[in-house]
């Protein structure tokens, strides 16, 4: 009986080991970038953990989490008024949050499915991803595009366009 028992655990903790996806760690040198006639900036604060394996993609992940309070559009105004509850309500949303789902590879890129949630809205989205590799350091990039309305971040206007385009490079070493 104790044999049995002994190759049961043998392979549970294979199985478990080989689910497991290599972790990284975010590295200074980030930019998450948003751009449009105007305004433009970025978001300076981004945390979070990624587990990525272009073997093992079911188990690959994306969470991360980006400070509101970090906007930089390079005006103060500007940047004071992104906080207010007309746009970002950085007093009750302080984080914008990004969780992936699923990730499938297309060719030499792949596409990032998640949960993209912004002044307490929840939607799915779909994020194309560049991987980039140089030795146990990896760089995750992208550009998509987001209606700011749909997150209710501020209102319709003449000045401000609706969609954003956003650009991403996440620079991460693997622990």
């Amino acid at each position: 009986m104790y044999p049995i028992f002994a190759a049961v655990l043998l392979v549970a903790s294979a199985a478990a080991y080989v689910a497991s996806a290599p972790s990284y760690k975010i590295k200074d040198g980030y930019s998450v970038a948003f751009k449009s006639k105007d305004p433009s900036g970025e978001f300076k604060t981004m945390k979070g953990t990624i587990k990525f394996d272009e073997e093992d993609l079911a188990n690959s992940k994306f969470d991360l989490s980006f400070e509101v309070s970090s906007i930089s559009t390079g005006n103060g105004m500007k940047n004071k008024k992104a906080l207010t509850a007309e746009w970002f309500d950085a007093g009750k949303h302080p984080q914008i949050t990004y969780v992936s789902s699923k990730i499938e590879k297309n060719g030499n890129e792949y596409t990032v499915y998640g949960t993209l949630k912004m002044k307490g809205v929840s939607k799915e989205k779909k994020v194309p991803l560049k991987v980039s590799r140089n030795g146990k350091d990896i760089t995750f990039s992208g550009s998509f595009s987001i209606n700011r309305l749909e997150y209710k971040v501020g209102k319709k206007s003449d000045v401000v366009p609706d969609v954003m385009n956003i650009n991403y490079s996440i620079p991460a070493s693997q622990n």
